[in-house]
């Protein structure tokens, strides 16, 4: 079959795109899926160029977890059509149209945080075919949404679902999302007004109608020198949640800016990953500062509830072939765009 193969942490030249790799054969409780399209993440990137450290060394080369095995498939999202079932598997499962759940879980509760990640841990979607746990597996056949537009779900729309979830942003409170162009931003933006919040949104200048039409009540520029201002207008009383997949040194004056009682999600780290600030803004207001890490499998539940019934319909930016992986990741890395770059095997 024809794959992208890592072959090591490093740059671009690190992908090779190969025709000659050997398709999988699904064993007991595994499907072999025929990937219709998969999309890019932050995680291919940061696994790519091993930047996600270690526990105590944070230079450390690692891939999502740890050390990952080399050649890997990168790819954690995927959509397709199931190919074959290994035994165990229900022979009506061939011929589905699935979404695949790309988290490997601690353990078998509905609640379990992720410990493994398709792409990283495991070989994922940026080939013809993948191999997956039946379970992992959701049929999504009667979803009028795309391969291209359900390939943008799993790990952007699932991230912002464990961030609204483990936060506990409910109808009418006052929301600030980071990054609202991005995958995972856009995500939060579109799922947090979906639920009733009010979102201030983040973004970079010329992206601000397209961060509005998918539920954003307010927009501002991320370099403006009066967002502390144009926070104060939108929540005089303090912001209730801050959701921010940037990370960087910005936190600490994103803490400022919440409410006592508050609570701020972080789910990224791509403007800086070791930072400063002020413990007292913590701890004298009572602040909550959360860590999110994707979702929980009572999470993608919902999310593929959702998918089931066309809502949400995530904005596919641009897409690529296998063939085309560098250029992808090169746009990707621009970040000019809004939406999800997608990656389809033809």
């Amino acid at each position: 079959m024809r794959a992208v193969l890592l072959t090591g942490h490093g740059g671009p030249e690190k992908l090779e795109h190969r025709d000659d790799v050997a398709t999988p054969e699904p064993g007991p409780g595994q499907l072999l899926v025929r990937v219709g399209a998969g999309a890019l993440n932050n995680t291919d990137l940061w696994t790519r160029e091993g930047a996600y450290g270690l526990p105590g060394d944070p230079t450390a080369l690692a891939g999502w977890r740890g050390p990952i095995s080399f050649p890997r498939i990168q790819g954690g999202d995927v959509a397709g059509v199931v190919e074959s079932g290994g035994a165990g598997v229900p022979s009506e499962r061939v011929g589905r149209r699935v979404l695949v759940d790309p988290a490997d879980y601690r353990d078998e509760g509905p609640h379990a945080p992720p410990v493994g990640l398709l792409g990283s841990e495991y070989d994922g979607g940026f080939a013809e075919y993948v191999l997956v746990a039946d379970r992992q597996a959701h049929d999504v056949t009667d979803s009028p949404l795309s391969d291209e537009e359900l390939a943008a779900l799993p790990i952007a729309y699932g991230t912002a679902m464990g961030m609204l979830e483990r936060a506990g942003v409910t109808s009418g409170e006052k929301i600030l999302v980071t990054g609202a162009s991005g995958g995972v931003g856009l995500a939060v933006v579109q799922l947090a007004a979906a639920r009733g919040a009010e979102v201030l949104a983040i973004t970079s200048g010329g992206k601000e109608a397209e961060v509005r039409a998918v539920g954003a009540n307010r927009v501002a520029l991320r370099d403006a020198a009066d967002l502390t201002d144009r926070v104060r207008e939108f929540a005089p009383e303090g912001l209730d949640a801050v959701a921010d997949v940037v990370g960087g040194p910005q936190l600490g004056r994103l803490l400022s800016l919440l409410r006592d009682d508050g609570r701020c999600v972080v789910a990224g780290a791509i403007a800086q990953a070791v930072i400063e600030f002020d413990l007292r803004r913590l701890y004298l207001h009572n602040l909550s500062l959360i860590g999110s890490s994707m979702h929980t499998r009572a999470h993608f539940a919902e999310l593929v509830a959702a998918a089931r019934a066309g809502e949400p319909r995530p904005r596919v930016a641009e897409r690529y072939s296998l063939d085309e992986i560098h250029s992808a990741q090169r746009r990707f890395r621009a970040g000019d765009y809004v939406g999800k770059i997608v990656v389809v095997p033809s």
